[in-house]
């Protein structure tokens, strides 16, 4: 019997932490922290018991910002994407070992394929058609990042972050672009991610775009690897950085500025926050507003906005999802009871009821 645990990111967003036992070999399926008040997995690792290898989906810091708790599991092997080796801060990641489209890990054949969130984020799947799909985070709509069609697999982990959310993407995208009107507006978002994509729409609209260093870090390494990217990625990428200016601490709030921090409590964004509003310059986030952190307060008093941009699966493509891959069970990954329960009911599937799954 196959069994998948989840250790985190069942029942809330994040961190995400999937025990899989199969054919004899433990995996672990990244090792996450956070978003909501820094949270770590929920079970003492040092319980799991052995681990032969951990996979990460992508390099965001709620799949692997854990990866301090890897002495309490003997310190076993790490795989990632060369991009989320290329461009991480962290030494583990940094050497890590390469995950790659098809190979043996502890005697389980594993495959990836581009997942649309992130630069280098991958679906996997572990174990043949009749093993485990992990979809990581999701996202078919962005159009930077490449995505791949999903395998068959008897059981799978999806992403459903956003229950049964059935906007699209380019509604959204006009959305945002009209609140920003004409400006200034500071958009806090992840530097390897979303931040992009919104760069990218600002300028498409003629927009002046700043992009904060560690932005334009991710901006100009990606751009120089175009595989990491789908059609045309790389002329996009190259045309913002001949046209955007670097966002620096001290300067002027003007044009559309994305720095990175999503929720104002880390990168350029922790400190041009409080200046923004401050100045009265529009504060727009677009993601998931983490308890703990300035953003969620700042939009419950009115001093700023929260505007959805898809990143992760919506109603659509879940219902693709599951026509892909056609499970036999399936855990609603980060998504609360009251999220599954809409999910549940706006999209009939073997859904689990709890954070395991059997096959």
């Amino acid at each position: 019997m196959n069994r998948l645990t989840a250790l985190g990111g069942f029942d809330a967003k994040g961190p995400a932490c999937f025990l899989l036992e199969m054919g004899g070999a433990r995996l672990l399926l990244d090792l996450g922290i956070g978003p909501d008040h820094d949270a770590r997995p929920a079970i003492p690792l040092e319980g799991v018991g052995r681990v032969d290898a951990v996979l990460i989906s992508h390099g965001h810091a709620d799949h692997v910002g854990s990866l301090d708790w890897l002495g309490r599991l003997g310190d076993p092997p790490v795989y990632a994407t060369a991009p989320v080796r290329v461009l991480t801060r962290d030494p583990v990641l940094a050497w890590a070992n390469p995950l790659r489209a098809l190979q043996d890990i502890a005697g389980l054949a594993v495959e990836i394929g581009p997942a649309g969130h992130a630069p280098g984020a991958v679906w996997m799947r572990i174990g043949g058609a009749g093993g485990l799909l992990y979809s990581g985070d999701l996202c078919a709509e962005g159009g930077l990042f490449a995505a791949a069609p999903l395998p068959r697999a008897r059981a799978a982990v999806f992403d459903c972050s956003y229950g049964a959310e059935p906007a699209q993407l380019a509604d959204q995208r006009a959305a945002v672009l009209s609140a920003i009107a004409a400006g200034p507006c500071l958009l806090p978002a992840p530097t390897a991610g979303r931040g992009l994509e919104i760069a990218l729409a600002c300028l498409e609209a003629g927009h002046a775009v700043a992009l904060c260093p560690e932005t334009w870090r991710v901006a100009d390494l990606v751009a120089q690897n175009p595989d990491w990217l789908a059609r045309n990625g790389a002329n996009a990428l190259n045309r913002l950085l001949q046209q955007a200016r670097r966002l620096e601490p001290a300067a002027p709030l003007r044009g559309v500025m994305v720095a990175g921090g999503p929720n104002c409590n880390a990168g350029l964004a922790a400190t041009l926050g409080p200046r923004a509003l401050q100045e009265g310059v529009a504060v727009i986030f677009t993601g998931h507003l983490a308890q703990g952190a300035p953003a969620a307060a700042w939009v419950a008093e009115g001093r700023a906005q929260r505007l959805r941009w898809n990143v992760h699966p919506n109603l659509a493509t879940l219902r693709k999802m599951l026509a892909e891959v056609m499970p036999e069970t399936v855990l609603p990954a980060f998504a609360p009871a009251a999220l599954r329960a809409d999910l549940a009911a706006a999209l009939p599937a073997p859904w689990a009821q709890s954070g395991s799954l059997t096959w």
